[in-house]
């Protein structure tokens, strides 16, 4: 691992935050309440370090939607945010906060006992990342996910029950020994045999986030409620009222029509 960028990353975690294919079941992995062991491997696609951050849209749609901004393109709800946030009312830069995308952190693991399952995918929060970040500071702890003197990272993990919340909670620390990840062939095809995780989720058009997100502030639209699955939420309740400076307007606008009228002050929006 390069130590420059985990400190990058470990100093960006302290900043204020300004459709999975059908073999999602074998790709994914997440420990069980319980006591487990993996070994973090490294990336294929990245050599300075085995962690992904990608952005993703909770809450707005089922399923979750993988921002454009992953990719440096345009994201309509991160500009919605933008005019939101160019307003003083309070409940619009509620509402913006909670729209925003959030991030989530992917690794590459072999998990003890199940090495002939090959490399999975862990996605985890800002916690367990910040965990491995200092983990890799450590000089003590090095370099864990070396192939040949790395160290093995154990992880406990409480249900609900003991956290209280509807969600675990999984602690990580690194193994007292360092050990090789594994043997010859096997190793190899760790390193090999590795799916990228930008390319995992499904990419969805500006038309139809932006359509998701007009149904999402419209729910009378729509037909249900979609679940909430980011476990670091901190409100559940869809906030669908948002006021703009409309005051100018002369004739009553369709739905459609009022939220397209939103972007108009940038632009360089794409519609």
């Amino acid at each position: 691992m390069d130590l420059d960028v985990i400190k990058q990353r470990l100093e960006a975690l302290s900043k204020p935050a300004s459709k999975s294919n059908n073999n999602e079941k074998s790709l994914f992995w997440k420990p069980s309440v319980g006591k487990q062991t993996i070994r973090i491997v490294p990336s294929k696609f990245n050599k300075s370090t085995p962690f992904s951050e990608l952005y993703f849209h909770y809450g707005i749609s089922k399923p979750v939607m993988i921002s454009p901004i992953n990719w440096g393109d345009k994201d309509p709800i991160v500009e919605f945010a933008k005019q939101l946030r160019k307003t003083d009312n309070p409940e619009n830069w509620k509402l913006a906060k909670k729209i925003e995308p959030k991030v989530r952190y992917f690794a590459p693991v072999v998990v003890r006992g199940q090495e002939d399952q090959g490399v999975k995918l862990w996605q985890f929060g800002k916690e367990l990342y910040s965990a491995f970040l200092q983990m890799a500071m450590d000089e003590e702890v090095g370099d864990y996910t070396d192939i040949v003197s790395g160290r093995d990272i154990k992880l406990n993990t409480e249900g609900p029950e003991v956290t209280g919340t509807p969600y675990n909670r999984t602690t990580a620390s690194p193994s007292m020994k360092n050990t090789p990840a594994g043997e010859g062939d096997d190793v190899n095809k760790w390193l090999e045999d590795q799916v990228n995780p930008i390319e995992v989720f499904k990419r969805v058009s500006f038309e139809e986030m932006k359509e998701a997100l007009q149904s999402w502030l419209t729910p009378e639209d729509v037909a249900g409620e979609g679940d909430i699955i980011d476990d670091e939420k901190e409100d559940e309740t869809p906030q669908t009222n948002y006021s703009l400076n409309t005051s100018a307007q002369a004739v009553k606008q369709s739905k459609l029509d009022k939220f397209d009228s939103l972007f108009e002050e940038d632009d360089d929006l794409p519609f």
